[in-house]
């Protein structure tokens, strides 16, 4: 086959997982568009699908294998070839050829330098004919344009007892303060008016690059930026939250008073069985010293219940925390035994029984303190963007709510606007647990 009967052929990606896969897919979307191929978004037109795989815990792990399976069923005189990228391949105890013989090529993660030679194998065709040009923002966009991800590292170097993403993504490594400037600056000339910086933890940025963290100075530099609105910080462990990052949060205007910290749990014998770095006491200053230094900002949580070990003490404990903090967000995870983890061999495993139980008591007490500070906000002015619409609505966003994951307001069409820009919105009432309705003003 020929170079130009190859770039005849439609390829498809499909991201799977979290928006740091989603920074990935359109880094390889990039590769394929500067490459000549035609990129399409129906599977079913295409010759080659790409499937960008989340592999850390098994349901992501199950989500994968049926989008696969769901993808290889496509395979026909269309359908030429399937392949899979990212966690899923990186994870050595998963055996392709037993479960899923059918896909045509597999690679791991940080591979999207190698998918222009690796199709171009599948194809007998020499990648060499074409060199790849090289941009300051090596990607194609595929959220709404008004924002996008800022992947500030790759991997982890936390051993948490529980977590394989070590094992899948790496060590943590940093990207340059100057590349990611001109990322950012490349987003924003795009369109981008929010930047969502991402990583495993974004607390450490630096430290492998620099041998110190530079969190505080990477933000320094992306608010130079101008047409950036936004900077929004996702995965803030607690433990390297310095008084530094906290000063910069609260005087910086285009750093939304927002923060992801996920602290998994709040009991001390879980945390350290969990091989966490923090404890409940340095959490719970943490929130104390964010709230009164930032007193309008909202934290967002994750928490993993169930862990080996977890007795009815350390649930109560977690639940009494929970309701006296009042974290304005919290996503629940039941405990995923991982084989390869240390937390896989603990003693006293809960059962799937007991998991579902606290689970649904967590949700459901998270849910009615999230309807109490969404009843707070009525009568209040809040700056939005507009993320979307409907016939009748505007859909927007505050500075206090990340894109996808947090609660939404809705907005009768008054006056014109165009997705992406900003107003001011009076909230008038609750709709639902937690989304707000308010007028335009």
């Amino acid at each position: 086959m020929t170079k130009e009967e190859l770039l005849k052929k439609k390829i498809c990606v499909v991201s799977l997982g979290c928006d740091k896969n989603t920074v990935d897919s359109e880094r390889i979307l990039f590769r394929l568009n500067e490459f000549g191929f035609d990129v399409v978004g129906d599977p079913k037109q295409a010759n080659v699908i790409i499937v960008n795989t989340c592999a850390f815990i098994e349901p992501a792990r199950i989500e994968s294998v049926e989008k696969i399976t769901e993808m290889v069923k496509l395979k026909s005189k269309k359908v030429e070839n399937v392949i899979v990228v990212g966690c899923l391949p990186a994870k050595t105890d998963f055996d392709f050829k037993k479960e899923l013989p059918k896909v045509d090529l597999t690679l791991g993660t940080r591979s999207e330098d190698k998918i222009i030679e690796s199709i171009c194998k599948l194809y007998n065709v020499s990648p060499n004919s074409q060199r790849i040009k090289m941009l300051p923002c090596q990607r194609i966009v595929s959220t709404p344009k008004h924002y996008a991800y800022l992947k500030i590292a790759d991997g982890c170097d936390n051993k948490c007892s529980y977590c394989t993403i070590p094992q899948i993504r790496g060590r943590f490594v940093s990207e340059k303060i100057e590349t990611l400037v001109d990322e950012a600056k490349e987003l924003v000339k795009n369109g981008a008016k929010e930047l969502i910086l991402v990583a495993q933890d974004v607390t450490r940025y630096g430290e492998d690059l620099y041998k110190k963290h530079r969190i505080v100075d990477l933000i320094k530099e992306l608010s130079k930026i101008k047409g950036l609105e936004w900077i929004r910080l996702h995965y803030c462990y607690p433990e390297f939250f310095s008084d530094e990052l906290i000063d910069e949060i609260a005087k910086n205007p285009k750093v939304v008073k927002y923060i992801d910290i996920p602290i998994q749990h709040i009991s001390d014998s879980i945390l350290r069985s969990m091989n966490r770095a923090s404890t409940h006491e340095r959490v719970v200053s943490l929130i104390k010293k964010l709230r009164q230094k930032i007193p309008d900002v909202a934290i967002r949580t994750s928490i993993i219940v169930g862990f080996p070990g977890e007795t009815e003490i350390d649930f109560k404990e977690l639940c009494e925390f929970l309701t006296e903090f009042k974290l304005d967000n919290v996503g629940f995870f039941p405990y995923s035994r991982e084989k390869g983890t240390k937390a896989y061999d603990l003693k006293n495993q809960v059962t799937e029984k007991t998991k579902d139980v606290r689970l649904k008591k967590l949700v459901e007490m998270q849910t009615f303190l999230q309807f109490c500070k969404a009843q707070e906000c009525i009568n209040k002015k809040f700056k939005c963007v507009c993320d979307d619409e409907t016939e009748d609505f505007y859909i927007l966003r505050n500075q206090y709510n990340s894109p996808e994951i947090d609660s939404i307001v809705y907005a009768e069409k008054t006056r014109k606007l165009n997705i992406g820009d900003f107003c001011d919105v009076l909230i008038t009432d609750v709709v639902g647990p937690f989304d707000l309705k308010g007028d335009i003003l």
